[in-house]
């Protein structure tokens, strides 16, 4: 079958930072329609809060509920001279997610969690309506330790995979890709969890960590690329927000718009994001996924249409970006197609950008994140101040209600980050943003 790369934009070969308008996107698609219900992992999270704070005490403070803060950025936004019509910032800072340190804990979390319960059903550990903190005691551990987990990754869901296995006793192996920072595996072996390391790309160690799970059948598969499981558990952050938004008394409706930038790599945990805000919000909320330059693998597979895979290699990009977490080259086959209306566009950033933003965050707000985090916080100015942004406000009426506008930039690690890589971060960020 020959692929049609005619509807990619103009620039994105040349990695050019660019703002792609998704063509298929209605405004008026029901997410609802779909199968997948972010009640269920709601339920999930709910039902095993008290075994979360009895594994994690960091999650006491928050009843055993894995939340993080929504912060104002107004000296961020003024900084982005951006007029009148700049409406509210707010970063939402999963980079501060206790335990893990990223988005990922959402999604990674959820699934394992949803696994522990099966296997307490499936040995009699469990009735319906056991306390799920029985899942703590040592002769749950005793069962569940001779399961065990296996994942590709970056690092940051090989993180949040192994802290909640080993906090409920189960083993994990972490697949890691080339790109990988050697602090995250040097992370990851600390807290006693395997990691093997390939030399291929980040759908090569996902590959490799699917045939060696195939083979045991004691050991579970996290499928980043194909699993529903991690991408309800991302879908739960969006009721999250919704109790965010109207406790600081913002609204979400025809007047007032809300505009989110999720950083994007295979597509989990944006595609559940904003799946799970479509459903609270339909046509008021509008998600732009933000990508690497040399990465921008949803874009390639939406902008070519979903009858094929399509690769950013088939388009002559290398996929080799410092945003390692982005770092991906084939779209999940599982959110690509229900992104296709539900998703508004789709925003390119390069390497400059994205260190110059996060030094300029850090010293204007004194919230640091990790290069990867930051590649958002370009998203609401490309809107407010491009001729493709402004066309899609004026197509959609919403010009005169961009004032009243939210813009939730998402955070979406770096917490974790050890002091001597903040340090060579920020030099370069200093650098990129042409700093004295």
């Amino acid at each position: 079958m020959t692929t049609d790369f005619s509807g990619l934009p103009t620039g994105l070969t040349q990695r050019r930072p660019l703002l792609w308008l998704n063509s298929a996107y209605d405004a008026q698609a029901d997410a609802h329609s779909d199968p997948l219900d972010p009640a269920v992992s709601e339920a999930r999270f709910a039902r095993c809060a008290g075994l979360m704070r009895q594994v994690f005490p960091e999650l006491r403070p928050t009843a055993g509920l894995l939340q993080s803060p929504l912060t104002p950025i107004p000296a961020f936004r003024d900084s982005m001279a951006c007029g009148a019509a700049a409406g509210d910032w707010l970063l939402k800072r999963d980079d501060a997610l206790p335990v893990a340190g990223s988005v990922k804990a959402r999604g990674g979390f959820h699934e394992v969690l949803a696994l522990a319960e099966r296997i307490g059903l499936d040995e009699g550990l469990l009735g319906d309506d056991t306390d799920r903190a029985v899942l703590a005691g040592p002769a749950a551990r005793a069962v569940l330790g001779r399961h065990a987990l296996a994942v590709g990754s970056t690092g940051n869901l090989g993180l949040a995979i192994g802290m909640i296995g080993a906090g409920l006793g189960l083993r994990a192996i972490v697949h890691m890709s080339a790109d990988a920072k050697e602090w995250k595996k040097q992370r990851l072996r600390r807290h006693g969890i395997q990691v093997v390391e390939h030399s291929g790309d980040y759908a090569a160690a996902v590959a490799a960590g699917r045939a060696v799970a195939d083979a045991d059948p004691m050991m579970h598969f996290v499928d980043d690329e194909q699993s529903e499981a991690l991408f309800l558990g991302y879908a739960a952050a969006a009721r999250e927000l919704q109790a965010q938004l109207q406790a600081a008394g913002g609204r979400v409706d025809a007047d007032h718009p809300l505009f989110v930038y999720l950083p994007c790599g295979v597509g989990g945990a944006p595609g559940g994001i904003l799946y799970g805000l479509k459903r609270l919000f339909g046509a008021h909320v509008h998600g732009f996924f933000v990508e690497p330059t040399a990465s921008p693998c949803m874009l390639v597979q939406l902008a070519c249409g979903l009858g094929r895979p399509v690769s950013v290699y088939d388009v002559g990009l290398d996929n080799r970006t410092e945003a390692d977490g982005l770092a991906v080259g084939l779209a999940s086959p599982l959110v690509a197609p229900l992104m296709a209306r539900l998703l508004s566009g789709v925003l390119t950033v390069d390497e400059a950008m994205f260190y110059g933003d996060a030094w300029r965050l850090e010293t204007l707000e004194g919230i640091y994140v990790e290069p990867s985090a930051a590649t958002g916080l370009r998203g609401p100015m490309q809107i407010l101040d491009t001729p493709q942004g402004r066309a899609y406000v004026q197509a959609r009426g919403l010009t005169d209600a961009m004032g009243r506008a939210t813009h939730v930039i998402w955070s979406t690690g770096g917490s974790l980050v050890p002091e001597d890589i903040r340090q060579a971060f920020r030099a370069r960020g200093r650098r990129e943003a042409g700093a004295a």
